[in-house]
């Protein structure tokens, strides 16, 4: 009995040092890019190809795994967490796992990751894999390296650009060969939906940040301002979904299921404005991450939809 609870306890530790919560927005990209993939599809002899969609689906859910890994690591050896400290995986301060378990473990689902690139780039096109390298860098360096780009105001881009329209673009492009500017359009409000879990998690941590020497976006805002910059952020995504369904060719009116997400980052504004500490804060931040898992899905949903109905 002790041994199946400690077999439990150990995987449980690993689930958490992946941060399961924030994996989502790994998933979210492939799907709409793929969903809008079927659209181009229609009419074409060509059908999805689930080999390339699962590949890619695994690929990036090892890369956000092994960059939440990347965090725990740096912001441990920076000295930025504790056993105090909310919302991380707490694989190293507080489940005891070693620093170097826990970088050799990203290190090899980046490996894994880079196998599947190279099995996708060899069914659709090897220029996807600088671009794959690109990726998986930014990942690394987002808290790695000399000048990590989670310490400057630049976090919510790099990972709304890169987490969003390059993995849309990517999963798209592997199953149409092309890229089309109605994908390019579609991607956008996931970039400012992912971007602003990184918001979100920013504003959150915004005190702690301060005092070790960060300038993300939240602290040259401040919080107040933070909020509100989040709160248009939403409203601006959210028009967007309106603009593509009505005004851009190819959209159709199930695009909108994705405003019925609306009532999430309401949410989330609110308890931001309600709360100051980290800890009361964390319902706040989580409805970042719903909101942009709701949002995805039921976009990705609706693309699909009007895929198999001829884009009504």
């Amino acid at each position: 009995m002790a041994s199946q609870y400690q077999q439990y306890s150990t995987v449980r530790k690993y689930w958490h040092l992946m941060r399961p919560h924030t994996l989502t927005a790994a998933v979210v990209p492939v799907l709409v890019g793929t969903a809008t993939a079927k659209i181009f599809l229609l009419g074409s002899e060509d059908h999805l190809k689930l080999s390339l969609f699962i590949a890619m689906l695994v690929a990036c859910l090892l890369i956000q795994a092994a960059t939440n890994m990347f965090n725990e690591y740096y912001d441990f050896k920076k000295g930025l967490d504790d056993h105090t400290s909310v919302g991380i995986g707490g694989a190293i301060v507080r489940n005891g796992m070693s620093p170097k378990l826990v970088m050799n473990l990203a290190i090899t689902f980046y490996i894994i990751a880079a196998i599947l690139g190279i099995f996708i780039a060899s069914q659709s096109s090897f220029w996807l894999l600088p671009i794959g390298l690109v990726c998986m860098a930014v990942g690394y360096l987002y808290t790695g390296g000399p000048f990590p780009i989670s310490w400057t105001p630049f976090g919510e881009l790099f990972s709304g650009i890169f987490m969003g329209m390059i993995i849309i673009l990517i999963a798209f492009f592997i199953q149409t060969g092309n890229i089309q500017s109605l994908a390019v359009w579609i991607s956008i409000p996931i970039v400012i939906t992912i971007g602003l879990i990184n918001m979100g998690n920013n504003i959150r941590d915004w005190v702690k940040d301060k005092a070790s020497g960060r300038k993300t976006l939240p602290i040259l805002l401040g919080k107040n301002n933070a909020v509100r910059f989040l709160a248009l952020m939403y409203i601006v995504a959210y028009l967007l979904v309106i603009y593509i369904t009505f005004f851009k060719p190819g959209g159709s009116i199930f695009f909108l299921l994705a405003l019925l997400s609306f009532p999430m980052p309401i949410k989330a504004v609110r308890r931001f404005k309600k709360n100051d500490t980290p800890e009361t804060m964390m319902p706040a931040m989580a409805a970042t991450g719903k909101t942009n898992t709701f949002f995805g899905f039921l976009y990705a949903l609706g693309i699909y939809i009007s895929a198999l109905l001829g884009g009504i």
